[in-house]
């Protein structure tokens, strides 16, 4: 009996492997076959691989796709963590409401948040003219057509998804924890030194994995600022498939490779990290 409710429930997972195969698995194959190909050609060839890491162009975009990533990541999960905290301590009516504008906020990405930057901080931006009206320096000469600029939209998306990441994670924090650290004469810095944080560790860098993978693949806010006014992997990848007259496919997979590696090495780190604090905690 239970062997065949296993077949049946095997049955049911077929659609679902079928998708994963052509949609996911055969995809990826195909880019990393590509990346070793010649262009127009059958062969191997690691031509693709020496372009990118030998020309200044690549290797600028991918130093500046993984600054940005960190940075956002970073600076995302620092103000996540204290919504995360605020919401999970709010009541029933106000974390409801908050985790309402989470979801609103989270999903509004790509060229509308390029858009609506460009009308609050643009040249002519709402917040750059009454900056200049009322000689408001930071204001007036803010740049967003700038690295600082980019970076102000990645952490604008980055900090919701953060947030809902981590709330649930809050969860796992009792209050007995604080009581005890309380009576043994430790203070609230001391429990979220001791206490706290490393048992939200494992989350934390999951997140930190997730906003760092979010914006290294991130496109279309970056195109929508800046075009290719900045070199990012994501607008380099993509002049390489949306050429006029030629596009350069191994190429563009060979690129697309690389970014896939980084990724791999962001979870490896995180692993790498988790391990070493349940080794030093066990």
């Amino acid at each position: 009996m239970t062997n065949k409710r296993s077949k049946l429930y095997l049955l049911a997972l077929a659609p679902f492997c079928l998708l994963v195969l052509f949609f996911e698995i055969a995809p990826l194959l195909t880019v990393i076959v590509r990346s070793f190909m010649p262009e127009d050609r059958i062969g191997f060839t690691l031509e693709q691989y020496v372009a990118i890491f030998s020309k200044k162009l690549y290797q600028q975009a991918i130093f500046n796709s993984v600054f940005v990533s960190v940075a956002s990541a970073l600076a995302g999960i620092i103000i996540a963590f204290f919504a995360a905290k605020a919401a999970h301590a709010a009541s029933g009516k106000v974390k409801s409401f908050f985790l309402s504008i989470l979801n609103m906020t989270s999903n509004f990405a790509g060229i509308p948040l390029a858009f609506a930057y460009i009308i609050l901080l643009g040249n002519v931006g709402v917040f750059i003219m009454i900056g200049k009206k009322y000689g408001i320096s930071a204001l007036s000469g803010f740049n967003l057509y700038s690295l600082t600029g980019l970076l102000f939209t990645y952490i604008y998306f980055q900090v919701p998804l953060a947030s809902l990441l981590l709330i649930p994670a809050f969860n796992g924090i009792h209050p007995q924890w604080r009581e005890s650290v309380a009576l043994l004469g430790g203070s609230g810095l001391t429990f979220w030194r001791k206490v706290g944080i490393p048992a939200l560790l494992p989350s934390i860098l999951g997140t930190l994995s997730v906003l760092f993978a979010n914006a290294l693949a991130a496109y279309a806010t970056a195109y929508a600022l800046l075009q290719n006014n900045f070199s990012l992997l994501p607008i380099r990848i993509q002049e390489q498939f949306t050429g006029d007259i030629v596009q350069h496919k191994e190429f563009g997979s060979a690129l697309a490779v690389v970014m896939m590696m980084l990724m791999v090495i962001s979870i490896g780190i995180n692993n790498y990290i988790l391990k070493r604090n349940r080794e030093v905690r066990g």
